[in-house]
Order: structure tokens, then sequence, then C-alpha cells
């Protein structure tokens, strides 16, 4: 995914969205999550009957993998066999238009076939998606008799090139199994960013062949705190499970991730954190530090000020050959450098770092920081990949190259976007699905605060405060999952739907509409959660 790709907005043919709601309802149409640009009922059905033929009109790398989905969809269905047709009168037809644009698709069902154009691959995907949910939610368990599909056409492409979702699985481990699941209800949604966050405090997640402590140590750790965290006050009476933690990625397992991810037309980006989130690498290799102290990976949630050494070579040294076992990796264009919540306490202390601040003749403390960044910068740009980090690298200044992910609220975003730099707009009171989805938490698993409920998902305008000349440089949005209070894959896909199916309209959606449309067709959207066996928040949907 490059640049010109990603910041491109395709603006779809949007309609009225009192005149679509109108159209899904009076035709009996479900209601569509996200919301299309362009849908027009037609007269009848199509029936799905024992078998269905597929004609694939072009042999565009990726054509498959939307081919692979569609036979997915269909083969799940009241045992309907489906075989391959070298006939373009096939029952269903996917094929590529010039005519569209990247992602766009045109989807159109009439009695007598299914026809998926795309303006790419991609766009094929997506109607595929769009498809899943005209099927009734009760043929994919088995328990719809006669199986058809209202006829339909549906013009369609997304607002943003960016619709990001970040894991965290640092904090605690989630299998190969999990991720790929995880993936799956990204692709539902059309989201097509897979932010992996790897390396933290509290676990080392992926496997660097040239330092294997950093999984042999980094990836275990001995206990959790129970309960909430008290931020820093510790003393004999915080309770600890006594139960080690442990788990990571072999690179066999990224592999066969990323290809997994990449026939669902998503981008993975993985997160490895410079300069502060460092404990684990810390209590791998000491030298890292600024004492050379031995440290255990840490038990608790609280910002750390235990972080990486920018006074000592031998700390850029460790990081270009991480960085370079990273890209071998992942192909994705951006690498993620963290860049947030770093105390600068131990730097003051350090004779390594002052040094460094003298060579440099830096005036502070962040301007250290933002030397070490330039540097992980210079090397990844000779690998031919670009960071982004959390909003703190605007702090002592940044490249042009650089993209800045917005966290803090939306003002380190248009400041960035205001400075010519990309963009990803991913502040906390819209995007981070750690926070509660009611005020009656009594209830709620555990659950790091604050309270975003699914109407204020919706509600989030990324542009708001940019001009647009500014817009421009906004690339899209972010969901984040950090996982703190979220010891399994069931809570996980609690705290994230339906949330992540708001989100995605505010990605998606051109045409988008009010709050009170959305929710009327969000419950055909939660049948499908419910045939999938998804795990979502009953609660969300009261507030």
């Amino acid at each position: 995914m490059n640049t010109a790709a990603i910041a491109k907005v395709i603006s779809g043919t949007a309609i009225v969205c009192a005149l679509m709601c109108s159209c899904m309802k009076g035709s009996g149409l479900p209601g569509i999550v996200p919301l299309p640009g362009s849908v027009v009922a037609e007269k009848g059905e199509f029936v799905l009957l024992g078998e269905s033929d597929i004609y694939i009109a072009s042999d565009a790398e990726g054509m498959e993998y939307a081919a692979d989905e569609l036979k997915t969809v269909l083969s799940g269905i009241c045992g309907v066999a489906v075989l391959e047709s070298d006939d373009p009168g096939a029952s269903v037809v996917l094929g590529l238009s010039d005519e569209l644009g990247e992602s766009s698709y045109l989807l159109d069902i009439s009695p007598d076939r299914i026809k998926i154009t795309g303006g790419d691959p991609a766009g094929v995907f997506y109607a595929v998606q769009t498809l899943k949910q005209l099927v009734p939610a009760q043929a994919y368990n088995g328990k719809a008799g006669r199986v058809s599909i209202p006829a339909v056409v549906i013009n369609d492409s997304p607002k943003m090139m960016y619709r990001g979702v970040m894991l965290d699985a640092a904090r605690h481990f989630f299998t190969k199994d999990e991720v790929k699941k995880f993936l799956d209800i990204m692709a539902l949604h059309k989201m097509n960013v897979f932010h992996w966050h790897l390396t933290d405090d509290q676990g080392w997640r992926i496997e660097i062949d040239s330092y294997p402590e950093l999984v042999g140590t980094g990836s275990v750790r001995k206990r959790t705190i129970v309960g909430k965290d008290p931020g820093g006050e510790y003393d004999e009476t915080t309770v600890y499970d006594e139960t080690p933690h442990s788990g990571y990625y072999t690179k066999d397992d990224i592999r066969e991730i990323v290809e997994y991810a990449r026939r669902r037309f998503i981008t993975v980006i993985p997160e490895v954190e410079f300069p502060g989130h460092a404990v684990a690498a810390l209590a791998s290799y000491p030298w890292l530090g600024c004492t050379g102290e031995q440290y255990e990976v840490r038990q608790t949630w609280d910002i750390d000020d235990r972080v990486f050494c920018i006074g000592k070579e031998s700390t850029f040294r460790f990081f270009e050959d991480v960085l370079a076992e990273v890209t071998d990796l992942f192909p994705s264009e951006y690498i993620h450098i963290g860049g947030d919540e770093c105390p600068s306490k131990m730097w003051e202390k350090c004779p390594h770092c002052n040094r460094r601040m003298e060579q440099e003749h830096l005036d502070s403390y962040r301007q250290l920081q933002a030397y070490g960044t330039f540097r992980l910068e210079k090397f990844l740009e000779s690998r031919g990949r670009r960071i982004i980090g959390w909003d703190e690298i605007l702090e002592a200044g940044i490249s042009p190259s650089a993209v800045v992910m917005s966290w803090r609220g939306t003002e380190g975003g248009i400041k960035a976007a205001k400075s010519g730099n990309y963009v990803v707009m991913s502040p906390t009171g819209y995007s981070y699905f750690d926070y509660y989805q009611t005020r009656n938490t009594e209830n709620e698993p555990l659950a790091w605060g604050g309270y975003l409920p699914l109407e204020k998902v919706y509600s989030f305008d990324p542009y708001e405060g940019l001009d647009a000349d500014d817009k421009k440089f906004v690339l899209g949005v972010q969901a984040n999952l950090w996982t703190e209070y979220i010891p399994d894959f069931r809570q996980a896909e609690y705290m994230l739907l339906p949330r992540l199916a708001a989100m995605s309209e505010v990605a998606w959606s051109s045409a988008s509409g009010n709050y009170p449309d959305f929710r009327a067709r969000l419950a055909d959207f939660l049948e499908l959660y419910r045939s999938f066996g998804y795990t979502f928040s009953e609660t969300a949907l009261r507030e």
C-alpha cells in the first residue's frame, strides 16, 4: 500500500441517506453496514440452488483471493457446491472495469445471475463482503430452507484508503488462529490495515533470530497484577495472579498471518516500540538500558521510566538488526515505531545520553528522542520503508515523510496535516475500544476506563478542524484495542463489536446516514455476527 494509494479519497455515487433507507426498507433488503454509496432495489430474487458456477473474467493478481472468498461464502450456505466455469454466462461472474475506482465495486444481482465488477480485485472482495449481508443470516447455520438473495444494484466505493484496527498482543497474547479470526472480522467490516502492537513493557511477541532472548526472556511475564492498576502505587497490598503469561509469534507464524491478511486485502503494519515501553527488551538484554541493571518483564500496567538508552551506539545496532528482520517479514510500506509515553527520567541521569546531547547540540530530552527517531527513520528509508508513530513524535519535530497517528485527541493530527505530514486519526475519545461501552460498569468486564458508547464512535468526524487543502493529508482512521484488561479473545470480540461497525462506516461511507438509520441497519448486521459465532456487546446497543 503506497502513500498515493492510501491518500487517495474516492467519492462514491452518494445519494441522500433518506432515499437510501427508504429503498432498503421498502424493498425488503437487509440493512447494509457500512452504508454503500448507492443501492437500487430491482424486481425478483436470485435463488441459490445446489450448485453455483463461477466465471472469473480476469486473471489479474488477487482475483483468485476474491473468488476464494466468494466460494467460502456460497459453499457455507446449505451445502451449495461451487464450481468454476469457462462459460461467461455462468450464474456468478467476477470481473474488473477501468471505469471503477480503486477498491470500488458494482454488485448487480438479478434473478438470472450475480455479477460482480470491481475497479480492482480488492473491490471485488469488498463486493463479496456486501453479498454476505444480502444472504439471509439463517442460511449460514443451515436453518434456512430455500435461500434467495434480493435483486439489487449496489455501486460502492470507500471514503478513506486507510481503514485501520490495532490489536495489542503485547499485554495479552493471542494465538495465531485468534489473530486470523481478528482479520476475518476486519474483512467483514471492509477494514484494510491491521496495526499489530508486538512489543511493550509487559511482553515481546516477535521472534528475532539475532536476539533470541527477546522471546526467551522477554515473552514471559511471571505474573500479572489483579484488578485495576493503582498507577504506580504498588506495595505489599498489591495482588498478583502468580500465573506466568507468555507467548510469541515465530517467523513462520508471522509469514502465515501476513499472507492470510494479504488474501483479504489487509496490510499488516507491525509496531516495535522505541524508545519507551521497553522493559521486556531490557529484561532480555540489560545493556539496552541506561544503567545496565537486570530487570524483570513488567507485571503492572503503568508507564515505566526504564527506557532504551539513546546515548549508546549499541542501542542503534540492536534496532537496526531488529528492524532488518522486521522488514524482511512485513512487506508494508510503513513500520510503526511507537514513540509514545516515554519519560526522560533515566536519560537525565545517564552520562551516555547527556554526552550524546552535547555532541549533537541538543537542547532538550525530547530533542534527544527526536534524534533517535530520525536515526531509525533513516535506516528504514534505506530499506525502502517509512515510519509511522504516535503523535508524541511531533514534539521535537519530524521529517516530512513521517506519518503521525493522532491519539491524544485530533490536535496532533491537525498540526501534522497543516505541516504537510500524512495523518491517521485515532483519538482516544472516538477510537479507543478498551474504554467502557456503558456508564453502568458494575456488570461489565474490567476495562481501562473512560466511556465510549456506540453513538460516540459513529459521530466521529476525522476531518473536523481541517480545511480542504489539509484534508488530503488525512490517510484515514483507526480503532485501537489495547489489552491490559482483555485477557482472552472472547473479551476482545466483546470490546470490538459492535463498535467496529460504527467505525467502519466512518471510514468507508461517503453517504453515511444519521445514527438512528445506522442502528436500524445494524440490527441485520448483528444477525450475521450471531451466525458467525462472534461475541458482541448487547450493552452497547442499550446506550
